[in-house]
């Protein structure tokens, strides 16, 4: 791709449909998981800490991803729903930054997710304490067994908390890679009247 197209899509005034066209690029260059994404939070007092997490659903409302709420991000969360995203391309050498607010999706979409997640992706989050101190691994496993018996003739319940949170974007910042340093970096900002563009130096 030559410099002046990427360029040009970063000029678009839309920066979900930027965003679109460069996932759609990640889904077929990435060789592991495009939608990995790292996720920033931090406690009530800014304490701040960052994972991998998984995208899954994007659009204008926001970024959708799903976990524990009794984790340590979701406790985060809970405490300070200020967050970030960092998606990292390195087949195509760029990089997306997300800032905004984290809202927690409702019952029936969480639920669906959850129905289309793998049978033993399931159970294990039925079994999993997540972040919560393990003695050994086998216990993990006996409760993983336990809630395959538990669940043995039928479907498989959703924890009340494990959800979904959506991060509603308000700026999002598209960075390209460019020979000696010289990279291009645009960053869009959502204001009263919409999103504005500008770019940065590197």
């Amino acid at each position: 791709m030559q410099p002046t197209e990427q360029i040009e899509l970063v000029h678009d005034g839309d920066p979900f449909a930027v965003f679109e066209r460069w996932f759609a690029e990640a889904r077929d260059s990435e060789p592991n998981d495009a939608n990995a994404m790292a996720l920033a939070t931090a406690t009530a007092h800014a304490a701040p800490s960052v994972r991998m997490v998984l995208l899954k659903g994007h659009g204008p409302d926001g970024f959708v991803f799903y976990t524990n709420a009794h984790s340590r991000k979701g406790r985060e969360i809970a405490a300070n729903p200020k967050a970030a995203l960092l998606f990292h391309w390195k087949s195509l050498r760029r990089q997306v930054r997300i800032e905004g607010r984290l809202e927690q999706v409702d019952d029936a979409m969480a639920d669906a997710y959850f129905a289309s997640r793998t049978r033993d992706s399931q159970l294990g989050a039925v079994a999993s304490d997540q972040s919560a101190p393990l003695d050994a691994r086998r216990t993990f496993l006996a409760r993983y067994e336990e809630a395959e018996k538990r669940f043995a003739d039928g479907a498989v319940t959703r924890p009340p908390h494990w959800t979904g949170f959506r991060l509603v974007p308000h700026a999002i910042e598209f960075w390209l890679d460019r020979p000696h340093r010289l990279h291009e970096r645009h960053r869009f900002e959502k204001g009263e009247s919409g999103w504005t563009s500008t770019m940065l130096y590197p």
